[in-house]
């Protein structure tokens, strides 16, 4: 298996953020990638490592970045044998290729056929989760099927339905609906889905059909990571693994939330 890592993005909330922040406390922060911010005593992403270093099965880490900030992604992969930083060339979130298009980049330039573990720079789970234990389950169903995929969901409030992707599953819990940000009418369920998520080795080559079928669709439709789950789970079966909950890094405060979390613990 193969881990890839999206960090791409430019953090522009972030840093609208950081620059309006009157009490300074964090103009440090200022033009350090989101992945890369400290969060307890080491960056965000070195958490993720510190897990997949636990994982046998993982062999190798790709993280993908921007042109903007791939030295400093360079320098921090310095003291990891196992990891692999790509540029996607581009410098402003004008330019952007989209969450989808990175992961494809990084399957052509490394060439990878294998299954693909994705996961977003800016986020991280409580400290109760256990990527054993997910990658277990993920055994189990591809002893089943070849085909399956595995996803994480938690529950979200009512209120909190129009901020996140939201899943909709059997009494199997294989993903039947994905609604992009509805409001908490439109669905009765409650199963936010992070950017995680565990693709089987007959699913990757789906990335490319599903770009090449988006190809002149606008960017929004091949950016966020969700929209490819929303068209694959009608061509592949997708199952869920259920977790507590996750820290998503997009403004100031969710920052403050996360960092304030991992220094206690």
């Amino acid at each position: 298996m193969k881990a890839l890592i999206l960090a791409a993005g430019y953090g522009t909330r972030l840093n609208r953020d950081l620059q309006s922040d009157d009490s300074g406390d964090f103009k440090h922060l200022l033009g350090i990638p989101k992945p890369l911010l400290p969060v307890g005593h080491q960056p965000l992403i070195s958490h993720w490592l510190s897990t997949i270093s636990k994982i046998n099965s993982i062999d190798t880490v790709y993280v993908v970045t921007n042109d903007l900030y791939y030295a400093k992604f360079e320098d921090w992969a310095k003291e990891f044998q196992n990891v692999k930083v790509l540029n996607d060339g581009t410098r402003s979130n004008e330019e952007r290729l989209g969450a989808i298009a990175c992961l494809q980049l990084a399957i052509t330039q490394f060439d990878i056929n294998d299954h693909v573990l994705i996961l977003g720079g800016d986020t991280l789970f409580y400290e109760d989760f256990n990527l054993s234990d997910v990658l277990a389950k993920f055994d189990e169903l591809q002893n089943i099927n070849y085909d399956n995929s595995l996803v994480l969901s938690y529950l979200c409030q009512n209120e909190e339905t129009a901020k996140f992707g939201i899943l909709e599953i059997n009494e199997n819990f294989q993903v039947t609906g994905f609604k992009e940000k509805p409001s908490s009418t439109e669905t009765a369920s409650r199963r936010a889905c992070p950017c995680f998520y565990i693709y089987s080795k007959n699913t990757v080559p789906l990335i490319a059909k599903f770009l090449q079928d988006k190809w002149n669709s606008p960017l929004e439709e091949r950016d966020a990571p969700g929209n490819f789950l929303l068209w694959l789970y009608s061509r592949k079966p997708v199952f869920v693994y259920h977790i507590r909950g996750r820290f998503d890094v997009g403004n100031l405060p969710s920052y403050i939330e996360c960092s304030k979390y991992f220094q206690k613990s």
